[in-house]
């Protein structure tokens, strides 16, 4: 079978993915925000990886075909789970990406095996590997575990590299009594969100070894309501207190989240 897939979105995600792909003799349709939607009219079963950012995903799913909206594959970052089920496609494939891509024309740095769930996951996962990006077809069990901890990275690193300036490596070295904390705080609430039994320190452990894999990287706060901001919004739902989290947003600065 073809393992060929189309990409929506060329920012630093898709535009790295599609340049390998190219090279790499594997490439499907690149379709940007303002050109190349013809291209998903045909029939339905090729994958359609989705690069955009969040706050995007409305008009992308207002562009593309009904037909092809099973054939969808999520690879952005935060608490899709509640949009997803919104939009009737709670069953779509899935996939978190352990890659870095600092700038637009930066190639894909790849920090760790990428998981995807759903029915386009085992070839999503083969054309990753085509790519030599190491990536797994998993259950759901297995995917909701390391979903967590994708979610807790971003909102983690991001937050205290907002408040600290500093590459992930650097936080791992400076700040790993603070990012503990902060880690606890977070997978309290959301393990009960996701329905997940994850052990604190060993998760702990993951989340800086693959930060110091990709240790130069400048995680930074972003798209809040979809990270950290999730975790306010079920801590309040749950009341449960996140001093940490506070103590961290109280200092960051207005407009950097």
């Amino acid at each position: 079978m073809e393992r060929i897939v189309d990409l929506i979105g060329a920012g630093r995600i898709g535009g790295a993915l599609h340049r390998r792909a190219v090279e790499r003799g594997v490439a499907g349709a690149l379709v940007r925000r303002t050109e190349g939607w013809e291209a998903l009219s045909g029939a339905s079963g090729r994958p359609i990886v989705v690069c955009t950012r969040n706050d995007d995903l409305d008009d992308v799913l207002a562009r593309v075909p009904a037909h092809r909206r099973p054939d969808l594959v999520f690879v952005q970052n935060g608490a899709l789970r509640p949009y997803l089920t919104r939009v009737g496609l709670a069953d779509a494939t899935r996939g978190l990406l352990f890659v870095a891509v600092p700038t637009r024309d930066h190639d894909v740095d790849p920090g760790g095996d990428s998981p995807f769930c759903g029915p386009h996951a085992e070839h999503v996962a083969e054309w990753m590997r085509s790519l030599d990006v190491p990536s797994t077809a998993v259950g759901a069990a297995a995917f909701a575990q390391v979903e967590l901890e994708k979610l807790l990275w971003n909102a983690c690193f991001g937050l205290l590299g907002s408040v600290w300036e500093e590459s992930v490596g650097a936080l791992v070295h400076h700040r790993h009594d603070e990012l503990a904390m902060l880690a606890d705080e977070y997978l309290q609430v959301g393990a009960r969100v996701l329905g997940v039994s994850v052990d604190a320190a060993a998760m702990l452990e993951r989340l800086e070894a693959y930060s110091l894999s990709i240790p130069t990287f400048p995680a930074r706060a972003r798209e809040w309501p979809w990270r950290n901001g999730w975790f306010e919004a079920e801590a309040a739902a749950q009341g449960v207190a996140l001093p940490v989290h506070e103590a961290l947003v109280a200092r960051l600065t207005p407009g950097r989240a």
